[in-house]
């Protein structure tokens, strides 16, 4: 499998290059008042709107540094575990998701059965995965599909929130 690779303070993480659909240059993005500090904004792409998150905000608390070699990388979103061009459960394509990330650079292919679980349990981070050892060192997959709680899906996606049948008490 081919994953890009970033990092976060030092540390190798991975993202699977099937679920990416572009990786740009750092681009502005406007605010969304109300969404938690690691939701960088939205910006359009192609007529469309594309949430964003910026995933050193996410993971460590800081904004992303404005260095060279950070990206928008823009993935594939359902919010559940499907291959990229795979419908959802209502049969909706999935949408854009913009990730910021720091130091994505390189490229790495690395086998499936090179990922083991880690042996953390990561109960409020869910889209740290599994973790391989190449040669030079850990990296860690990061489970796109995994990184939105209900709520902020609702909030980034309102239309798809919408679809969805609501529970009365």
């Amino acid at each position: 499998m081919l994953f890009l690779l970033f990092e976060l303070d030092g540390d190798r993480y991975a993202l699977e290059v099937a679920g990416i659909a572009e990786v740009l240059a750092l681009a502005p993005t406007k605010s969304i008042p109300g969404a938690p500090a690691w939701v960088a904004g939205m910006f359009e792409r192609h007529g469309e709107p594309v949430p964003v998150i910026d995933v050193s905000q996410l993971a460590l608390g800081r904004p992303a540094r404005p260095l060279r070699s950070t990206r928008l990388v823009l993935v594939h979103y359902s919010g559940q575990a499907a291959q990229p061009g795979a419908q959802d459960e209502r049969g909706e394509a999935p949408r854009l998701l913009g990730l910021i990330v720091e130091r994505a650079t390189q490229t790495r292919r690395i086998e499936r059965a090179q990922f083991l679980h880690s042996g953390i349990a990561t109960p409020h981070a869910r889209w740290l995965g599994p973790v391989a050892n190449d040669a030079i060192g850990l990296v860690q997959w990061v489970e796109v599909q995994e990184m939105l709680s209900d709520e902020v899906k609702a909030l980034l996606f309102p239309q798809a929130a919408d679809a969805q049948p609501q529970a009365h008490s």
